[in-house]
């Protein structure tokens, strides 16, 4: 399931049979019709068809239907944003007077939504990842979802998915895993118990720095339907020129993936022995608290991204990553680069500094996404750098 397998399903564009090695990139915004019999027919579900393009999109429509099966999903919703992904979840799922149980330890774009929920009459618990049986101790009957990322962004910790899923069965409430993290090469949440899976696109899937996306992975065709509902009413539908980018990011993602994996775990190993990291964070490390409850839910590696925080203050961290000359300074993760930042000051600053502290994200930590390069080199920049 983890594989981009393309399908032979493009349609012959000549005579002759032949068909494209890219699905073409279809850039109209409205359709003419032949009669109105073939318009009602679109409209109405019988026939495939397209009538503007904020409702659907040939090019997305293909590649929706090409990633479906990495996730082992009855289809894939794909839109403008792992944020949008996101709202799209919460805004088709919960409604005023219910609850989302949802981890601090999660991306921060999901707090500012929160924000937005809490206006919309939704009560939003946060919980604290280290503890995960507060999840026992706040669900009720008005709990309508749980949400959580594993690995989480920005310190790779980990939440037991199947856990998650037995403390769901007891009100009847849907499990969220997002997976940009993991990625269907490493984790597939569905065979854990999720009934909703997804992924900033943006990141490993597209792996190129060069698009943006989110991909929303249904277990079943109703919540496809759902899903496409809020995603016509609010106009996130992703355009196909990203949706081009993103199936050729795909060719790659085999080969990506495990090397992304293989470089973290190196870059993990040496940070952990180095006089000068007072801690570390990833998965695959036996030290690590989620050590154990990844291996028994991740497989083939533990991904490519990790945390790590030096002795000494910030402007020793921020020294630190002027030096290097080989990774780079830069937000975002997930792509064919070693990337570093710090989260406290970029990505979370949808929070509050109070939270960030104490969900455990320090001003110096440091997150790193693994590239594709060569592990010596990496490994050597960071020596050199730390020294």
């Amino acid at each position: 399931m983890a594989s981009y397998k393309k399908d032979r399903v493009f349609e012959s564009i000549t005579p002759y049979g032949d068909r494209p090695m890219l699905f073409p990139i279809v850039g109209s915004v409205n359709y003419e019709y032949v009669s109105f019999d073939v318009l009602n027919r679109v409209r109405s579900g019988e026939v495939l068809g397209y009538t503007y393009d904020r409702d659907d999109n040939p090019t997305v429509r293909m590649v929706e239907k090409q990633i479906a099966p990495m996730e082992g999903g009855e289809d894939c919703m794909l839109c403008t944003s792992g944020c949008a992904a996101l709202a799209m979840i919460y805004f088709t799922y919960l409604h005023a007077g219910e609850q989302l149980l949802i981890f601090n330890e999660i991306y921060g774009g999901n707090y500012k939504i929160s924000l937005i929920l809490e206006r919309l009459g939704v009560e939003v618990i946060w919980l604290e990842i280290d503890h995960p049986e507060q999840v026992e101790e706040n669900i009720s009957e008005k709990t309508r979802m749980i949400a959580c990322e594993t690995p989480s962004n920005p310190l790779s910790k980990v939440v037991d998915i199947r856990y998650l899923r037995e403390q769901a069965d007891r009100v009847g409430a849907i499990l969220s895993v997002d997976n940009t993290y993991a990625t269907p090469y490493h984790q597939h949440p569905f065979e854990l118990g999720a009934d909703l899976v997804m992924h900033s696109a943006t990141k490993a899937m597209g792996g190129h720095n060069d698009l943006m996306a989110g991909a929303i992975f249904c277990k079943t065709k109703q919540q496809y339907e759902d899903l496409w509902y809020t995603r016509q009413a609010i106009g996130t539908l992703l355009d196909p020129y990203s949706a081009s980018f993103l199936e050729r990011g795909l060719k790659t993602f085999d080969v990506r993936i495990p090397k992304m994996s293989q470089n973290a775990m190196a870059i993990a190993e040496f940070l952990e022995k180095h006089p000068r990291v007072e801690k570390v964070y990833y998965p695959g490390l036996e030290s690590d608290p989620g050590y154990k409850i990844a291996c028994g839910q991740m497989e083939k590696g533990f991904g490519g991204m990790l945390a790590f925080e030096l002795e000494g203050e910030i402007e020793d961290t921020q020294k630190f990553i002027e030096k290097l000359k080989f990774i780079h300074h830069a937000i975002s993760l997930g792509c064919t680069e070693t990337l570093v930042g710090l989260p406290f000051s970029s990505t979370m600053t949808y929070w509050n500094e109070e939270d960030r502290l104490r969900f455990g994200v320090k001003a110096k930590t440091i997150r790193l996404s693994a590239g594709i390069e060569e592990k010596d080199e990496l490994i050597a920049d960071l020596e050199q750098a730390l020294s």
